[in-house]
């Protein structure tokens, strides 16, 4: 800390324009969110944090993932942690380091620049959240207002028992969690149980602020210089540098991403937000901070097209784990730990506007056969890179054992919809055997020649069944047995190949979504009725991605890359995806940030770099 006051009587005047007021943020009218795209993620595996122009965190749920938002301005709900210009008449903007999520949010104001440096502290501890801040007037005198007021369980709890020890440090209680707050000495309590203060700064200083929220009391110290230290060691270690993929600071990016929403127990969870709508008041907003089993091998197989990373090994053990102890009846979604996902429940909130506020996701009761299929093209790529030990081989064998006998089931589908005889899952059925039969081909234990055997014939005799099925009679794959519609997923399996890439099946699938699916170099999931792509739902990113992977697979690359930039360009100024993007009106849809968007844009950036594209 360089010369800091901390003011505990913020109506003084810092300039010739009005300063905050003194309200707490429980006092204050709740101020509108912001559209998504301006939204920047911090996250250190076990949660993460979703910060707004106005330097408030609008969400953190902790102290994991799946638990009660102590932050939750994001849904409407009380409380948050701000931390910006005293001067409103300020323009935001920041950026993050190169390869990690420590974001810089900027300030540019009538009497100079303001920055704040933030991130959440790594390597992270499973019950503990360390938020760190660390002001600085980059030109002229700050002047910075802070608000803090946590709530736990989506602020239902009040801070209690606030009080300042004589070494300067706030501790509290919100409901079963323990707060340690530091960098506030001067910091007055208010009527709600938030604290409020005010932080001067010569040009060139800085000042620290540290937040902990944990499950059980902490003592240990708080040194913002020792936490920062480790954090930038930790993103260092965990991004590689990208140099040989076609885009490499975005790549850089996706890997911070997926690291960030990776927890120590290997789960990767879809997104960090619950409820915020895919299309506004049409109840298709979910909870996705839960653990997919298909966005795990999406990101583990994209990370293994560029090298063996603990991304990988993380999502081999935890994908190895779910089917060594549910075996067939694999969920689709599990907790980031491995436990059963909650029932879905409403919240007690506004809720972003135009979705609802629920928790909870009922696809963890679903059977979706497409997860086994994409287990074993995970589990393939592991062996490639030596990474498919005893266990993982043992849950490899499962998975097969479930597609045998299941694959004649009908499914929910990757999209959780109705119980049908989708075609994509199918596919990825196929290319998940044949994956993992080519790339342990040279082992030399008898029975593992005898299975590879097995797998071999199923995946023909899967491939026929669905062929004779879903094939259209003009050659291209259809949605499912009964829907003879195009459907953006099935370039995946397609391009992975499901059939050889000049089978014409591939060409002529990859033309009826060009043509029906896309508008203006965008991909769509799927028509939902005979009106406008864009009038049901956002174009879908993921599948912007897929198509670029599927014309890479037709040799068609100049193609590939035009899918591939134009898609990686749908993004907010921070350099997060959701799930959708309005073409229309240029927007994220969806919650944020969409892991497998990242992770896709990563496998594509991998492959096609490696080629010279």
């Amino acid at each position: 800390m360089t010369d800091a006051m901390n003011d505990p009587a913020p109506n003084d005047s810092a300039s010739n324009h009005p300063t905050s007021d003194d309200a707490s943020l429980a006092d204050r009218p709740a101020a509108g969110p912001f559209v998504l795209r301006d939204y920047a993620l911090v996250a250190d595996g076990e949660r993460g944090a979703l910060i707004d122009p106005r330097g408030q965190i609008a969400w953190l749920c902790a102290p994991a993932w799946h638990s009660g938002a102590v932050f939750s301005g994001l849904l409407g709900g009380p409380g948050g942690y701000q931390v910006c210009p005293a001067d409103p008449w300020n323009v935001w903007g920041g950026y993050y380091e190169d390869g990690t999520l420590i974001r810089v949010s900027r300030w540019v104001t009538a009497d100079g620049i303001v920055s704040c440096r933030e991130a959440l502290a790594t390597p992270a501890g499973t019950g503990r959240a360390v938020l760190l801040r660390q002001v600085r007037a980059e030109r002229g005198e700050a002047v910075v207002d802070v608000d803090l007021d946590v709530r736990a369980d989506f602020g239902r709890h009040a801070m209690t028992d606030l009080r300042a020890q004589p070494d300067g440090v706030w501790r509290a209680h919100t409901g079963p969690l323990h707060v340690r707050f530091t960098g506030a000495e001067r910091a007055r309590p208010g009527a709600d149980g938030g604290l409020r203060t005010r932080i001067r700064l010569p040009e060139g200083g800085t000042h620290d602020l540290v937040l902990e929220i944990a499950d059980e009391p902490q003592d240990g110290p708080l040194d913002p210089r020792r936490l920062w230290d480790d954090t930038e060691r930790w993103w260092r270690s965990a991004v590689p540098d990208c140099a040989d993929t076609a885009a490499p600071r975005d790549t850089r990016m996706a890997y911070a991403v997926l690291n960030g929403l990776t927890s120590s127990a290997g789960g990767m969870v879809a997104a960090a937000t619950t409820s915020l709508p895919e299309r506004a008041d049409t109840g298709r907003d979910y909870d996705y901070r839960y653990a997919w089993v298909r966005d795990q091998c999406y990101a583990g197989v994209a990370v293994a097209a560029h090298g063996p990373h603990r991304l990988l090994e993380r999502a081999v053990r935890f994908v190895a784990d779910r089917l060594l102890e549910d075996g067939a009846q694999l969920r689709p979604a599990y907790t980031v730990y491995g436990e059963p996902l909650p029932p879905e429940r409403s919240l007690p909130l506004v809720g972003y506007p135009g979705g609802h506020d629920r928790t909870g996701n009922h696809a963890g009761g679903q059977f979706q056969l497409d997860v086994f299929g994409e287990a074993l093209q995970l589990f393939a790529a592991a062996a490639r890179h030596d990474l498919l030990d005893g266990r993982a081989a043992k849950a490899a064998v499962v998975a097969a054992d479930a597609v045998a006998e299941r694959w004649a089931e009908p499914d929910a589908g990757l999209w959780e919809l109705d119980t049908r005889w989708w075609t994509h899952s199918r596919l990825c059925c196929v290319v998940g055997l044949r994956e993992l039969v080519e790339a342990t081909r040279g082992s030399r234990s008898p029975e593992w020649s005898r299975l590879s055997a097995e797998w071999s014939r199923l995946a023909d005799r899967l491939l026929d069944a669905t062929r004779a099925r879903c094939l259209h009679p003009d050659g291209h794959w259809q949605r499912a047995e009964d829907d003879p519609g195009p459907e953006g997923a099935l370039l995946l399996p397609l391009a992975r190949g499901a059939v050889p890439q000049d089978d014409d099946s591939l060409a002529l699938t990859r033309e009826q979504v060009a043509r029906q699916l896309s508008d203006d170099g965008y991909v769509y999931r799927f028509r939902h009725d005979d009106g406008p792509l864009g009038d049901a739902e956002g174009a879908f990113l993921l599948c912007g991605f897929t198509m670029a992977l599927a014309a890479h697979a037709q040799g068609r690359d100049l193609e590939a890359m035009r899918w591939f930039e134009r898609t990686r360009a749908a993004c907010g100024s921070p350099g997060l995806f959701a799930e959708e993007y309005d073409v229309a009106q240029r927007q994220l849809r969806g919650n944020l940030p969409q892991g497998f968007v990242h992770a896709l844009l990563l496998e594509c950036s991998a492959r096609f770099g490696a080629t010279g594209d």
